[in-house]
């Protein structure tokens, strides 16, 4: 075998942690559960439309779509399928992931916190 300087066990580990430092999915919907509890003044976990759009099927959702909702044109404009990514990007910092968007929540930093309640959203269908 071929000596590579170490470059093969630092691809393995860069790998790994890789693998296990992204927000992914988590397992603690409990938690995810709790921390929407914030989120509840303004948005309901079914098809009801309060302040903000219910959140029932928002993982796969075209963001600025769901019915009856009066979204901001920054939001229907956007582009954006909620998925893990976009969704963490958009919590952590609504008015950076959409410009103009007429959310009025500052975001929320803790990634554990953004990991749980992402998993917590993927379970409303």
């Amino acid at each position: 075998m071929k000596d590579t300087g170490g470059f093969g066990v630092f691809i393995a580990v860069l790998m790994l942690t890789g693998s296990t430092a992204s927000p992914g999915y988590t397992q603690d919907d409990a938690h995810g559960k709790s921390v929407f509890k914030a989120c509840a003044a303004c948005h309901a976990t079914d098809h009801t439309n309060r302040v903000g759009p219910g959140l029932v099927g928002i993982v796969g959702r075209t963001a600025g779509t769901a019915p009856g909702f009066p979204y901001s044109n920054a939001m229907k404009n956007s582009g954006i399928v909620w998925d893990e990514k976009t969704l963490d990007a958009y919590l952590e910092s609504p008015q950076k992931a959409v410009p103009g968007n007429r959310m009025p929540y500052a975001g929320l930093k803790n990634t554990t916190d953004r990991a749980d309640i992402i998993g917590y959203l993927a379970t409303l269908k």
